[in-house]
């Protein structure tokens, strides 16, 4: 199954009418290579009764494009919905109001796909039932492990969820997965063992030693929260680094209020820097984004652009206010002001590229790696569809308050190796990118010890 990354800023409140990702019954199988088109609607409260679910799920969206899109697409959406609405009568004819929603989903996406925003797009109904588990803190079936391509294949373990099987049969970051059940590895076979809830044998290269792990998949917590790691075997005089890992903005609330004790954690434990890990990190809640930014990041304000509305937006002290009321806080707010270093990669995404360019515009820190996603100067939303499936929109776009526009991209002020090159040398127990972060920060300890001495 091919997966979209939600890499977006997501408005949580979109999902309060939501059912709970155990809700959705019937998960029909994503076809790979799908085509097709889709048509006209009004919004869901104007759906008429009389109509097929794939009619019904069309009509959502089309209502939902009209209404409520906020992006920078110029394509005339009304003639959209025209055209597809032909394209979905084509497809479900004959079928009359039985034609099922599962049918209108391929010409959804093709209509979305011509609308031209890549921040909107549908999400399948298993595609949905994830996301709504990591957003709300529900449960899924995982083996807990996250992979990179490698050899043609996805498998090098690049993260292992804590709590997960993954974690209790040892794997870690930089593993090769080489066999599954004594044939040679390929990762349609672990996915095929993970939906069946099959216990597997992985064989697996660390790094030259062989080695052998059993692996079953469990329903474990979807959340998956930010982590503090050590870095460096020094006493705290010696100035170990603190490195926090952030994965994802969607914790079920959790994230900012995480990050912020982290960093009082690495201030307690004689941190001599902060790495923050943002790679592979593709948005969320752009609230717990903005709080967990705020932990490094003294102050900073922005313009929510959307249909004849604007609101300007202010993040100081672990506190957000929207037009001057406050929206949300962390109760214990920290704020780092030694050296800093934000890694990230072309998995970077949405807010994550907005936490990254909010250290870089205030020279916080210096963000290390390659460019970001381009995903980083609009908000989206998530609505539920007719037969389990969702739809991202893209409702808002963002400026400072003098009208400069966000950056699409966020390039690095230090790059460090990426692609074939950084793989390789994860295989081998080498981060190319954490390194070259550590570089940054003794590069920054020695300036502010050389200014402190001129002072």
């Amino acid at each position: 199954m091919i997966r979209r990354i939600a890499a977006h800023l997501l408005l949580l409140s979109a999902l309060s009418g939501a059912a709970p990702a155990v809700a959705v019954p019937a998960i029909p199988a994503r076809p790979l290579g799908a085509v097709g088109a889709a048509g006209p609607g009004t919004a869901p409260a104007r759906v008429p009764s009389g109509t097929s679910p794939a009619q019904q799920a069309f009509d959502e969206v089309a209502g939902w494009l009209r209404s409520d899109y906020g992006g920078l697409s110029a394509v005339d959406r009304s003639a959209l919905v025209r055209e597809y609405q032909a394209r979905l009568l084509a497809v479900c004819q004959g079928q009359g109001l039985n034609c099922p929603a599962e049918t209108a989903y391929p010409v959804i996406e093709a209509q979305l796909t011509a609308l031209g925003d890549p921040h909107t797009f549908l999400y399948w109904p298993d595609e949905y039932q994830d996301f709504v588990s990591s957003a709300l803190g529900g449960e899924r079936l995982q083996f807990g492990v996250k992979l990179a391509e490698l050899q043609g294949e996805r498998r090098l373990v690049t993260e292992v969820v804590p709590g997960s099987s993954a974690e209790r049969a040892g794997l870690r970051r930089g593993d090769v997965l080489q066999l599954l059940d004594t044939r040679p590895y390929r990762y349609s076979d672990l996915t095929d063992a993970r939906e069946a809830g099959r216990s597997i044998t992985l064989g697996v290269d660390r790094q030259g030693q062989r080695l052998s792990v059993r692996l079953t998949a469990t329903r474990t917590a979807a959340a998956d929260p930010p982590r503090l790691s050590w870095v460096g075997s020094g006493t705290p005089a010696a100035g170990r680094t603190a490195v926090i890992r952030i994965p994802t903005f969607l914790s079920a609330g959790e994230v900012a209020a995480r990050v912020h004790e982290q960093v009082a954690q690495a201030r307690s434990g004689g941190a001599g820097g902060v790495v923050v890990d943002l790679r592979g990190n593709t948005g969320g809640s752009l609230l717990e984004c903005d709080l967990a930014a705020s932990a490094f990041v003294p102050e900073f304000s922005r313009v929510a652009h959307s249909a004849g509305r604007q609101v300007g937006t202010r993040v100081a002290g672990g506190r957000r206010w929207d037009n001057g009321v406050l929206v949300g806080r962390v109760s214990r707010p920290q704020l780092w002001r030694g050296p800093l270093a934000v890694l990230v990669d072309e998995g970077s995404a949405s807010c994550a590229e907005f936490f990254a360019y909010e250290v870089q515009r205030s020279g916080a820190g210096t963000v290390v790696g390659s460019p970001t996603s381009g995903v980083g100067n609009t908000a989206t939303r998530v609505f539920p569809l007719v037969g389990g499936a969702g739809l991202q929109l893209t409702t808002l776009h963002y400026s400072k308050p003098g009208g400069q526009a966000y950056p699409v991209q966020v390039q690095p002020d230090l790059k460090a190796q990426s692609g074939e090159a950084f793989l390789q040398a994860l295989a081998q127990g080498r981060d190319l990118t954490l390194e070259a972060g550590l570089q940054s920060l003794r590069r920054q300890s020695l300036a502010r010890g050389t200014l402190q001495r001129a002072e």
